[in-house]
């Protein structure tokens, strides 16, 4: 058991070392809607199969940016959350 949660965190590891991040959005302090309105602007400012990676603190952010994700034809690629931050990889599909 411990043999397999050892191997899962490596591989979200490797992958967030992998991701290719082309615009970091720092939107710590900002409360709901803020944090998805923020991503909302500036997807348009990376390339179709780019990434984002934002970091809020905002617990609204977990349902709030998936959601937008879904609805815009998005996609969020990995949360994270570290002690008070929520750092999700938002994906630009169109």
């Amino acid at each position: 058991m411990a043999k397999k949660l050892f191997e899962s965190i490596k591989e979200n590891y490797k992958m967030a070392e992998e991701m290719k991040v082309d615009l970091e959005l720092d939107l710590k302090g900002l409360l709901c809607p803020l944090p998805m309105v923020k991503v909302s602007q500036n997807i348009k400012n990376i390339p179709v199969g780019g990434i984002i990676k934002a970091v809020a603190t905002d617990i609204g952010s977990l349902a709030d940016i998936p959601s937008w994700a879904k609805g815009t034809g998005n996609e969020v690629l990995k949360t994270e959350r570290v002690d008070k931050e929520i750092i999700f990889y938002i994906k630009r599909i169109k």
